[in-house]
């Protein structure tokens, strides 16, 4: 089974002033990232601000992004939530899922369920779908951490679960699962903070967020990581390590669209209830990309 490597970025959704989606920053967005060598894309994960989504807007978004894709990218498509039954209704209503690598799903949020809970939850969905599926692990969103005992048990249970999006932001976990994961699973890092320890230890991939605002860096970044040339990946890595501090600093997707307006891809507006980014943020992001480029 081909496994997901490199550079994969989770899309911000853009949106004008009045809200309504912008899909022409959407585009520009895709061909940006496309243009700039990274290896796949996800849609509609949390940075896509995807709670606050119609699914009318939702199938809008997924066309868009796949029509910008040309079908040259991977397209991975987050389907998760806390109610596992209307999680295999959605899986089962999209239609061309055949069409995207793979579901990336979040570990039930609000609920807090136990590790039997979380385990039950993704062999329940694993059995309703033959697409493959990543677990999201984002216990700073959720409430509750996916343990590596109960990740391993389902990579060893449920054939169609080919890795983990692991953002516990804790690099002794995606060790513990590196070490005694099947030769077939994926530890993905999904936070920014630690991609390159996390890849240099094992892993195979980042789900990312600053990459769709440098998308040539991280995507260069990753590629050093993965041949060994810590030197080099580290090199690109401490050059932009405060506009990574910086994106998060108002929170996700806020800090990214801010910096995203900067560069000229899309406009910063994000919905209730995130606010715009602050005034005080945008002149620090200018400032620091002076100092970067």
């Amino acid at each position: 089974m081909k496994k997901l490597y490199g550079t994969g970025v989770a899309l911000v959704t853009p949106f004008k002033e009045d809200e309504k989606i912008d899909f022409n920053g959407l585009e520009k967005l895709v061909k940006y990232v496309l243009d700039n060598k990274v290896d796949y894309l996800v849609a509609l994960g949390t940075t896509a601000e995807t709670a606050t989504l119609k699914i009318e807007e939702k199938k809008d978004i997924i066309e868009c992004i796949q029509s910008a894709n040309y079908k040259k990218l991977p397209l991975i498509l987050g389907i998760g939530g806390n109610n596992t039954n209307e999680i295999i209704n959605q899986v089962n209503r999209i239609e061309n899922l055949s069409n995207f690598y793979a579901i990336l799903s979040v570990s039930p949020y609000y609920n807090r369920p136990s590790q039997d809970g979380i385990y039950e939850h993704f062999k329940s969905i694993a059995n309703y779908t033959e697409s493959k599926i990543i677990i999201y692990n984002v216990p700073k969103r959720t409430g509750t951490n996916v343990i590596p005992e109960t990740v391993l048990r389902l990579a060893k249970n449920c054939k169609n679960i080919i890795g983990i999006k692991e953002a516990s932001g804790n690099v002794l976990q995606s060790y513990k699962i590196i070490e005694k994961k099947p030769k077939n699973f994926s530890v993905i890092s999904g936070d920014d903070f630690i991609t390159l320890p996390v890849i240099l230890g094992g892993g195979e991939s980042v789900i990312s967020v600053i990459a769709q605002g440098f998308p040539d860096k991280i995507s260069k970044m990753v590629s050093f990581a993965r041949n060994n040339q810590a030197e080099k990946a580290f090199s690109i890595f401490y050059k932009i390590f405060k506009m990574i501090n910086l994106i998060y600093e108002e929170g996700n997707p806020t800090g990214i669209k801010t910096f995203l307006s900067l560069i000229d891809i899309c406009h910063p507006y994000v919905r209730l209830p995130l606010i715009i980014g602050s005034s005080s943020l945008k002149k620090k992001m200018i400032n620091l990309l002076k100092r970067i480029n």
